[in-house]
């Protein structure tokens, strides 16, 4: 061993506490994230939040929610199932999560330091046994969120809850997607189940709030592709998880931010996007899916997009007794917030 290097090492590092850090952007990164604490609190402590961040219900009383710039919500429902009922606990598992952030070693990032964020709890609902209640209480709260300037980040609760946020997100103007999943979920509905699981997108393009040339579904994959007529009818791109495969993963970040340009776009994910290896916890696995890498890989390739808004969905923890599905959502979901919080940035810079 080099006993010159050894010798410097010994120096600097030899009576050095947990506190003590030379590099000027770890020491940047650690003062951000314990304000000068001597050492961070246990992750086991307190009770849990969505990624860690200050529990703030009474903010959701407030016309500006308190000034917040990004507001991590809960939609526990899953009314709008067809096949396994059970992600109405999705928020509560990923609130269960610990060691999620708050530093971003690949995009360099701790957005607790540039945003004002909390967990603002829950959407109220008025009567949680109806669907159709369900998505007007919904669509009422992010439309207060939107008037308010406030970017939202959700954890579902099924896919159909993504419709309702788009109506409210894409009121003034329709925004792009890029959307992870298994399934297109863009399949018809009737008068007596309007609000699924199935057909989130379709509706949201035909109520004029989703751009489907400006969309892209990343990991479509299983027995259900002829349902998703209407993707490829409306102009959407639909890459198989094979074409995943096929292209790698840089290939796959380069088709994505040239279909969603440089316009506002929404990122929904759902957690079935990913093989049941990785996420088991859902209500409609299917085999052959994008692994937790490729996922993370991926969306870290979409910062400096235009990001108003993202969600992470049905995650239902009672079929994972590992609890992989709500590390991977909170993972998902902590990911979505550095885009987020780089969207913001930008947005602040251009005035």
């Amino acid at each position: 061993m080099d006993q010159a290097k050894l010798a410097r090492l010994r120096q600097r590092y030899g009576a050095a506490s947990p506190a003590d850090f030379f590099d000027p952007h770890f020491r940047a990164v650690a003062e951000a994230v314990f304000r000068g604490a001597e050492a961070p609190r246990q992750p086991f402590a307190d009770a849990g939040t969505l990624l860690d961040a200050p529990l703030r219900p009474d903010l959701a009383a407030l016309d500006d929610f308190g000034g917040l710039d990004i507001a991590l919500v809960g939609v526990p429902m899953d009314l709008g199932v067809t096949n396994r009922a059970g992600s109405r606990f999705g928020p509560r598992a990923i609130r269960g999560m610990d060691r999620i952030g708050p530093y971003n070693h690949v995009l360099r990032l701790v957005p607790s330091a540039q945003a004002a964020i909390a967990d603002i709890g829950d959407v109220p609902f008025s009567n949680y046994l109806s669907l159709e209640a369900c998505h007007h209480d919904i669509q009422a709260f992010y439309g207060r969120l939107a008037a308010a300037g406030v970017v939202p980040l959700s954890v579902g609760g099924d896919h159909s809850v993504s419709y309702s946020i788009l109506k409210a997100l894409g009121r003034e103007r329709p925004v792009g997607m890029i959307h992870f999943d298994a399934h297109c979920d863009t399949s018809g509905s009737d008068d007596s189940a309007r609000f699924h699981h199935s057909g989130p997108f379709r509706l949201a393009v035909l109520d004029g709030v989703l751009d489907p040339d400006r969309t892209i579904q990343i990991g479509i994959r299983g027995s259900a592709e002829f349902f998703w007529e209407f993707s490829y009818d409306a102009g959407m791109t639909v890459l198989h998880a094979e074409d995943v495969a096929e292209m790698g993963v840089k290939a796959v970040i380069a088709k994505a931010r040239e279909v969603v340009g440089d316009g506002p776009v929404y990122i929904s994910f759902d957690v079935d996007c990913l093989d049941p290896v990785y996420a088991p916890g859902t209500g409609t696995p299917e085999v052959g899916g994008l692994t937790s890498r490729e996922a993370l890989a991926i969306l870290r390739g979409l910062a400096g997009l235009d990001v108003v808004g993202a969600d992470v969905v049905e995650i239902a923890p009672q079929y994972d007794p590992t609890s992989n599905t709500a590390q991977v959502g909170a993972q998902i979901l902590f990911e979505e917030l550095c885009l987020a919080t780089l969207a913001l940035d930008r947005r602040r810079q251009r005035g």
